[in-house]
């Protein structure tokens, strides 16, 4: 890219053929710099631009050239048809996590009153979801980082979706909430500390503590999994996101502690992305 103030930069048309990132991203972060949409952007490819708006431009460009996720800098990220705002707090939103929530809503689906419980929630996106394709349901969620839970309370109250929010670590932030819930669901850390993943791409940039529980990757699902019959109505259901190598560890966790009807199901990759069971 030119250096910062030059002449060169200073229309659409400059700024696109200068900058080295993909297109579509180019244009995004002109859209957002500029808080002008694509049309916008075609019919003015040559006119002069704001100094300030150019400079941000530059420095978002700078920041992704370094790596950093599309989603931080342009500060929101589309999931289940709806835009989340996120920041370097929580989790970038993911098409993989539609498996959960698909599968969630199924199980919920025209029941009144009932009552959903999302552990660990970070942007909120999939309680919030839940709560806008299922008006009946009683939404809870909750996540240990206060940072992380006031993403998810903007989200919540931008979207005009019924969640009540609670603070803390897994079930011990629902001192306050009584128990019967009819559907647990969670997409906890699950990537071992030891991975070399944690190192590339956008995981660099994402909460690590939303990423990884610091040990093999298991500790987080043996938590939520043990917990869960204490939460849980008979007949409730539990359902868990987890790596993609980690299905049959998950499953003979659901086994162990007593649930039934346990079985994985596949992501759009064909990847066996959640599992779950009945109590």
């Amino acid at each position: 890219m030119p250096e910062r103030g030059a002449v060169t930069v200073s229309t659409v048309r400059s700024l696109t053929a200068a900058c080295r990132l993909p297109r579509l991203e180019t244009r995004m972060l002109l859209e957002q710099a500029l808080r002008r949409p694509r049309a916008w952007l075609l019919a003015h490819d040559d006119e002069p631009l704001p100094e300030a708006a150019v400079q941000l431009f530059l420095e978002w460009v700078r920041r992704r050239e370094a790596g950093e996720p599309m989603a931080y800098l342009l500060g929101e990220r589309e999931f289940m048809g709806w835009m989340f705002e996120v920041t370097p707090d929580v989790l970038i939103p993911r098409p993989d996590t539609e498996t959960l929530v698909a599968t969630a809503q199924d199980i919920i689906r025209d029941r009144p009153a009932v009552r959903v419980l999302d552990l660990g929630t970070g942007s909120g996106a999939i309680a919030i979801s839940l709560a806008l394709m299922c008006p009946d349901a009683v939404v809870y969620a909750s996540d240990a980082s206060r940072a992380a839970l006031a993403v998810a309370r903007r989200n919540g109250e931008r979207l005009n979706a019924a969640v009540q929010w609670h603070q803390g670590d897994w079930y011990a932030a629902l001192a306050d909430v009584e128990p019967g819930f009819d559907l647990i669901v969670s997409n906890p850390p699950y990537i071992a500390s030891e991975d070399p993943h944690l190192a590339q791409g956008d995981l660099r940039f994402e909460p690590t503590t939303a990423l990884t529980d610091g040990a093999d990757g298991l500790q987080a699902l043996r938590a939520i999994v043990q917990g869960a019959g204490a939460w849980l109505k008979p007949g409730g259901w539990l359902w868990l996101e987890h790596g993609w190598d980690q299905a049959q560890a998950v499953r003979a966790l659901l086994l162990t502690y007593g649930f039934a009807e346990v079985g994985s199901r596949c992501d759009l990759a064909g990847i066996e992305r959640i599992s779950g069971g009945r109590r």
